[in-house]
């Protein structure tokens, strides 16, 4: 039976505490001083507690007067009144009963109702069921989606893809996956509420240039330059990220990528490209806006993309070299604890895939629509609408030139606008923001959304109506 060292006598134990270090009981002597203080010692100090008399007590509680639970709601208020959609949000669409021409969904290639699409969806589920039970890492991972990713990394023509289930985590994730709290992230002031929530997440010292000025990005990196030359060992271990969109969700207008790259190559900083609303919408094959400017992919370090605006599904992908990619597998907080794409809608997102690589005349005649759209909105500046956006971007945006002074007045009156529209069959929306939660303002407007199926007749049709609507609600 073994025993624990027991000393035979009181000189052999005295023998042991001299060969013992000094330091050692020292530092056991703190360490039960300190416990003994934490045991004993008071949570809170009592010396400048205030005990109310009672008179005091009850002026107190006949002055207090408590705020409500929900702030009070005009009766005309939006939010009273929503709009019912049914069924497919296709080309058109039907809202509160009314049948409209949809240019309020991003189905900018119209895959929502492509048969060839449904078909797969519908196979998919009789193969795998409806869901897919799990995150990718655990039981969560079908072969469809290992194939998507596959097709999504050669489409792309880069190393390795990863795919999420929903759009809107994809790029929240991916920004923290990588920037944490010692670094520092440049990012265009419009960029989308999807990348903010990334940029919260990461903790990150952030840096705001103004919207498409490369001028201003400079003099911010060069800013930093100059505190790092004061500090050079917190700067030797401060990363460095510029966060960016290909064409902008918020104002409809496409990156100057070349210059910002080259700024990114000059000052040493890892770069994230949002490929949202330009994954599918630009270049001759819909490659994004790294095809627009025939820029090498492999100049960007990260590229994130949504499967929810032109592949007609829903969840998202980054794309980008296998050491990259690979990382997301266990950092991305998206990627590791959601459950992943339902394989139906992996392999909606593949057959709308797959339709691109087909048939690229598709993007050909997609762009043709939207500088259709883009030159009859212009027409409307002689009747109080100011046009923002690319004209080859799918995303535009109508500004009032002479809004109302109030900002509430001015939403009110682009609501009674869109729903002007909506009842004589044109589904137009205000750009919807969440103002208390945004990095900065955003002006109110009118998004409109270009889809591949539109007719000259109906853009010219959809004109005339906010010609209309400038008269009814005297803009002009």
């Amino acid at each position: 039976m073994s025993s624990y060292w027991l000393p035979t006598s009181i000189d052999g134990f005295l023998g042991e505490i001299k060969e013992a270090s000094l330091l050692h009981f020292i530092l056991e002597g703190f360490l039960v001083a300190g416990l003994i203080w934490f045991i004993f010692r008071k949570s809170y100090k009592s010396h400048n507690v205030h005990s109310l008399s009672k008179e005091e007590e009850e002026k107190i509680i006949s002055e207090w007067i408590p705020e409500p639970l929900v702030a009070s709601t005009p009766l005309d208020h939006p939010a009273l009144k929503p709009l019912v959609v049914t069924g497919k949000a296709g080309h058109y669409i039907d809202v509160n009963g009314q049948r409209c021409l949809n240019l309020a969904t991003h189905n900018y290639l119209s895959f929502v109702d492509k048969p060839q699409v449904e078909e797969r969806a519908i196979e998919s589920i009789r193969k795998y069921g409806v869901g897919s039970c799990g995150p990718r890492g655990f039981y969560g991972t079908v072969d469809v989606h290992l194939e998507l990713e596959e097709k999504l990394a050669k489409f792309m023509g880069m190393e390795e893809a990863c795919v999420y289930a929903y759009g809107f985590s994809t790029v929240a994730s991916a920004i923290p996956a990588y920037a944490k709290r010692s670094d520092i992230i440049f990012v265009d002031e419009q960029v989308n509420f999807a990348i903010q929530k990334g940029l919260d997440a990461s903790r990150s010292r952030i840096c705001y240039f103004k919207h498409n000025d490369v001028k201003d990005l400079e003099r911010l990196m060069l800013e930093f330059e100059s505190e790092a030359i004061k500090n050079p060992r917190k700067a030797k271990v401060t990363r460095r990220f510029l966060v960016i969109e290909g064409i902008y969700m918020n104002t409809g207008n496409i990156c100057p990528l070349p210059a910002l790259l080259e700024l990114a190559h000059r000052f040493k900083c890892r770069t994230i490209l949002d490929e949202n609303v330009s994954f599918g919408t630009l270049g001759e094959t819909g490659r994004g806006v790294t095809e627009f400017y025939n820029v090498n992919r492999e100049d960007v370090d990260l590229i994130v993309g949504s499967m929810e605006w032109a592949l007609g599904s829903i969840g998202g992908f980054c794309v980008g070299s296998s050491f990259i990619v690979e990382h997301q597998r266990l950092s991305g907080l998206g990627y590791c604890f959601s459950a992943s794409l339902p394989p139906l809608l992996t392999a909606a997102a593949m057959a709308s895939l797959e339709e691109i690589e087909k048939n690229p005349g598709l993007l050909t005649a997609l762009q043709e629509k939207c500088k259709l759209v883009h030159e009859a909105l212009t027409n409307l500046s002689e009747f109080g609408f100011s046009l923002s956006g690319h004209v080859k971007s799918p995303v535009k945006h109508l500004y009032l030139i002479n809004p109302p002074e109030d900002m509430e007045k001015h939403r009110c009156l682009l609501h009674d606008i869109s729903q002007y529209c909506i009842k004589n069959g044109v589904a137009i929306v205000p750009a919807s923001y969440l103002d208390h939660m945004e990095a900065h303002p955003h002006v109110p407007s009118l998004r409109i959304t270009v889809n591949v199926d539109l007719t000259p007749g109906e853009v010219e049709a959809t004109s005339k109506l906010l010609q209309k609507a400038s008269s009814e609600f005297s803009l002009s």
